[in-house]
């Protein structure tokens, strides 16, 4: 019941994060939501900012679980062509709202605050993961293309919504085929 409570505690915030921005969403208004005493909510989450941190983890993971089904492909070159591009997909699936840590490292600008270095996290392990495929694709200039490709999709998640729809998309996914094709 605990773990239930506690999820269902993060899934509300997360709802109302996402909705109204991290800033704007008081604790007063996620217990009210949840149907929850504060008493209750600090029970699970002892502060406002391990909150927002559990969150993005949680968005992040559940990210991550989806890339994780991408098909494997044959060559480096074609699996980091897959995880770009099927980054890219999930990014313009009707449902998406954005990468949370995007938004929260808007919201958190100062560099040594808690939350901000957590919304860094996924780009760093994205790029990360684009850096070892890229350099099992034989790729020289390893990080260059990752932080390109980090760029390209980061980018595409913030257009998207944008006036441009899925066309965004489409253009992304093509630039990330002639980044990846054309490096060396």
């Amino acid at each position: 019941m605990a773990g239930r409570m506690r999820e269902y505690i993060l899934e509300v915030a997360g709802d109302l994060f996402s909705r109204q921005g991290i800033h704007a969403t008081s604790i007063d208004s996620i217990a009210a939501q949840a149907r929850v005493a504060k008493v209750t909510l600090y029970k699970y989450f002892k502060s406002k900012e391990l909150l927002i941190i559990e969150y993005l983890r949680t968005q992040e993971d559940r990210l991550w679980q989806r890339l994780a089904a991408v098909p494997r492909q044959e060559s480096a070159r074609a699996e980091l062509e897959a995880l770009a591009t099927g980054l890219l997909d999930i990014i313009g699936e009707k449902d998406f709202k954005g990468f949370a840590s995007l938004k929260a490292g808007v919201e958190f600008p100062q560099s040594d605050h808690l939350v901000n270095q957590a919304s860094r996290e996924f780009s760093r392990q994205l790029r990360s993961q684009f850096v070892e495929l890229a350099r099992k694709a034989g790729i020289k200039q390893a990080e260059t293309l990752a932080l390109q490709l980090a760029l390209v999709e980061e980018g595409a998640a913030m257009m998207e919504k944008g006036p441009q729809g899925n066309a965004s998309i489409r253009h992304a996914k093509s630039l990330v085929r002639t980044l990846i094709h054309h490096s060396d």
